[in-house]
């Protein structure tokens, strides 16, 4: 179902101000743009042969969280047990190629593909990483306001170029 502009435009708000939140660490802002059944995904890209049906595997995955565990996640991050992320990661989202669909059965939920591209700093070193895919993001309004959903995130990489995956996509 195609989406009404000004909904689009909410939703490419609502991401943009999200990797704000991301990118300048304030990460118990951002649980609360999330829905309490909020679902977040990494699934493990594998080579596979053309007439696979995916690239991505149905049972594996470097991510698999809720809303309770990224709370847990976000909770040690700010702990002096957290040093992997001691000092902390500094990464800029590059978010691009909306595109939008309204949910067929709840016209209060969006879903948005996006593209992305995410930097990633650290220590005073002049190396750096990036990692980059496609993100399938789902939103709804609760009280007025966009609420992140669902989160699943497809990497272009079959091995991840970071030592850690302690940062957020």
């Amino acid at each position: 179902m195609k989406v009404p502009f000004d909904l689009y435009q909410e939703g490419v708000e609502f991401f943009l101000q999200e990797a704000e939140l991301i990118d300048d660490r304030k990460f118990k802002e951002w649980l609360n743009v999330m829905t309490e059944d909020f679902t977040y995904r990494i699934p493990i890209r594998v080579t596979r042969e053309k007439a696979a049906p995916s690239e991505f595997s149905q049972h594996s995955s470097l991510m698999n969280e809720t809303k309770s565990t990224m709370e847990i996640r976000i909770m040690r991050t700010f702990s002096e047990y957290n040093w992997a992320e001691d000092p902390a990661s500094r990464t800029r989202h590059f978010l691009t190629n909306f595109r939008a669909r309204q949910d067929e059965q709840h016209e209060n939920e969006l879903h948005f593909k996006t593209n992305f591209l995410l930097y990633r700093g650290k220590f005073d070193s002049t190396s750096f990483q990036f990692l980059s895919g496609e993100r399938h993001d789902s939103i709804r309004k609760e009280d007025g306001e966009w609420k992140l959903s669902k989160r699943l995130i497809l990497l272009d990489h079959t091995t991840v170029p970071m030592s850690n995956l302690a940062i957020f996509i």
